[in-house]
């Protein structure tokens, strides 16, 4: 697409993308994380939990990326990340683990409320 006739993302939608690529850059680490605990006895099991949270975090980067450039396709992918989000606050809102259900779930409201806001769904929905 020109860059004449590129819509410019509004600013809940630049929000949304944004708390997206944050997301994935924290699942990254937390995957490059898991490789320098590396064991032995767990080689396999770690090697592809890290590769699977390296690639999911790189592509809710991406997303969010394209969610700035009003890519109608990235919506979907932030969209279910953000819904696997809010089950693992639901997971994790008893006893000590409170603070991070708190966290997980208010992210996960916030760029749901960006994504679904109407200048973000004008500006993606582009027919």
């Amino acid at each position: 697409m020109p860059a004449q006739s590129r819509v410019a993302a509004p600013l809940p939608l630049l929000a949304a993308a944004s708390l997206a690529a944050l997301e994935g850059l924290v699942i990254a680490v937390l995957g490059l994380l898991e490789v320098a605990s590396l064991t032995s006895g767990r080689l396999t099991m770690g090697v592809t939990t890290a590769g699977f949270f390296v690639a999911y975090g790189a592509l809710l980067v991406y997303c969010g990326w394209q969610l700035t450039r009003c890519a109608p396709w990235a919506r979907a992918p932030v969209l279910l990340a953000q819904l696997i989000q809010l089950g693992l606050a639901w997971g994790f809102r008893e006893g000590d683990t409170l603070p991070i259900a708190i966290g997980l779930a208010l992210v996960s409201a916030l760029t749901l409320a960006g994504l679904f806001h109407p200048a973000s769904r004008l500006a993606l929905d582009r027919e």
